[in-house]
């Protein structure tokens, strides 16, 4: 392993090397793509505003169809299978701007720029629904050990190719940089394939030391590939990256970037963290490739995450789920790589694995089902970790419901914030759940990125789905649900020794809010769908 001196220099004249063109203007490749797609949207904007402004002239007219737009905007609102509280939010701007937002409204339900990948992700779903086949005698044993929990696993099985696995060994990883050397460790002994795909890759020593393998692993005649999403070309990488990565021999490719034209395609991206190698071994959970994640770059206090490693069959579900992104744009690749059957561990270990994924375009919401199935059947405690507590009816309601008939209920959320309008909308939830006997806490060293739910020592989820509606509604998620696996007892620890330092949300503590906090909180419930 390379120094930090040595890595610095390896950066230096890696893979950002720039040509002599760049160095005349150092931010040609980020600043002026931004610049342009954001010119252009604006350009757009502006058009659109002034159809508004020309039809305004023809005001009896424009009264009238004002009238009706507004008339058949609430019929179709009350009728379509919308989330309730999506359908307020798009009544209350309706009611404010009725032409312009229910065009947009219009537009967004027409998926204008999307429907390609829709019929797309359809065919993969058909593709791929029986490839990797359940194993029916793990199926029988865990309805047989747990009639509920066998009842969620085979609606799993049917919204998905989400097979249940024994014999996997998991191993629960407390935060970053333990899961960033298990990370090294087994892909330096990845003999045929890697794939990996991260909401986030950002220049740093976590990437350039994961990259530095995979460069070595490509030359050595490994299918290494490589994918993120398409946002990063704006925030953190240069619009060429991908490109400069396959010059290493690396496939490589963004989800959906970012182009200068209005699409609801921007609203639905690939929020996965996924590695796997040799459909053998493989990683999730909330740790990103950069920095702040393994605690190397301090951003809004002690970053706290957790990630889960599996070994054995299971890891073919997350080569599948890589797949299906990959194959979204690349209808050739084809499924062989999940398709080989890895032997299970010597010695069997205990439990089952159900990794699965959710999609926003799909009909079935996976990630809140799960969610809300195990606070449903809850019998003595949920504890649960998230960023972001922005809740739809059914997800608050399943909260109260768990907490008032005697679950005890605990939440850990930030005590510092990456998004302060994020962290003033959860709070305004606070006193609703304090109510129901909910018991909130804030992680008062910085910042909490974990996903996880352990309950009843028995049942966890450990992956990437937060809750709130962007991960519920709006992204592609994926993660593990574990029964009776040895490392819920790890999860659980864990979530203990974070609560240790945790302060607990009180009446007295809300009332002490800041007038921020209180007043944009309420004002935030309007848009809580779009965050």
């Amino acid at each position: 392993m390379k120094t930090e001196k040595e890595y610095r220099q390896y950066r230096e004249n890696g893979i950002l090397r720039l040509t002599k063109r760049q160095k005349k203007g150092i931010l040609t490749p980020i600043f002026s793509r931004f610049l342009i797609i954001t010119l252009l949207l604006i350009l757009q904007f502006l058009l659109i505003s002034g159809f508004f402004v020309w039809i305004d002239e023809f005001k009896p007219f424009f009264h009238i169809l004002t009238g009706l737009i507004l008339f058949f905007a609430m019929v179709y609102l009350f009728s379509c299978d919308m989330d309730p509280t999506g359908k307020l939010t798009w009544l209350f701007f309706i009611a404010l701007f009725p032409i312009p937002i229910t065009l947009f409204l219009a537009y967004t339900r027409l998926e204008v720029g999307h429907r390609r990948i829709k019929r797309r992700v359809g065919e993969i779903i058909d593709e791929t629904q029986n490839l990797i086949p359940q194993n029916e005698g793990a199926l029988r044993g865990i309805s047989v050990d747990d009639r509920n929990t066998g009842d969620l696993v085979r609606w799993l099985n049917h919204s998905g190719c989400f097979p249940v696995f024994v014999g996997v060994e998991t191993e629960y990883h407390d935060g970053g940089q333990s899961q960033f050397e298990a990370i090294l460790r087994e892909l330096a002994a990845a003999k045929e394939y890697i794939f990996l795909e991260s909401f986030i890759i950002k220049e740093g020593y976590m990437w350039g030391s994961v990259l530095e393998i995979l460069m070595k692993k490509a030359q050595e005649g490994l299918d290494v590939r490589v994918m993120y999403d398409g946002m990063c070309e704006l925030a953190e990488l240069p619009w060429d990256y991908a490109e400069r990565l396959q010059s290493f021999g690396i496939k490589a490719k963004a989800f959906a970037p970012i182009r200068p034209v209005f699409s609801s395609q921007y609203n639905y991206r690939d929020h996965r963290k996924i590695l796997v190698i040799d459909g053998n071994v493989a990683f999730t959970g909330g740790i990103n490739m950069a920095d702040e994640y393994i605690g190397r770059e301090e951003r809004f206090g002690v970053w706290k995450d957790a990630g889960l490693m599996v070994r054995g069959n299971a890891a073919r579900s997350f080569t599948l789920m890589f797949l299906q992104m990959w194959n979204i744009d690349d209808p050739e690749a084809g499924w062989e790589p999940c398709m080989k059957d890895y032997p299970s561990p010597q010695l069997p270990a205990e439990g089952y694995v159900v990794p699965y994924s959710d999609c926003p375009i799909d009909d079935f919401k996976v990630g809140k089902t799960v969610y809300t199935d195990i606070l449903n059947r809850a019998g003595k405690y949920v504890h649960i970790m998230t960023p972001y507590l922005i809740l739809d009816a059914e997800l608050e309601n399943a909260l109260k419901y768990a907490a008032q008939r005697g679950v005890e209920v605990k939440l850990i959320l930030p005590g510092i914030p990456d998004k302060k309008a994020a962290y003033a909308l959860a709070k305004s939830y606070y006193r609703i759940l304090l109510n129901a006997g909910v018991k909130i806490y804030e992680y008062t060293p910085g910042f909490v990125h974990a996903k996880v739910f352990v309950c009843d020592d028995c049942r966890a989820v450990v992956g990437t789905i937060n809750l709130d509606y962007r991960s519920l509604y709006h992204h592609y998620e994926c993660a593990a649900y574990m029964y009776k696996t040895p490392c819920i007892a790890d999860a659980e620890k864990d979530f203990a020794n974070t609560l240790a330092q945790c302060r607990e949300v009180t009446y007295e503590s809300i009332r002490n809010e800041s007038l921020y906090n209180k007043v944009m909180g309420k004002l935030l419930r309007f848009v809580a769908p779009l965050m």
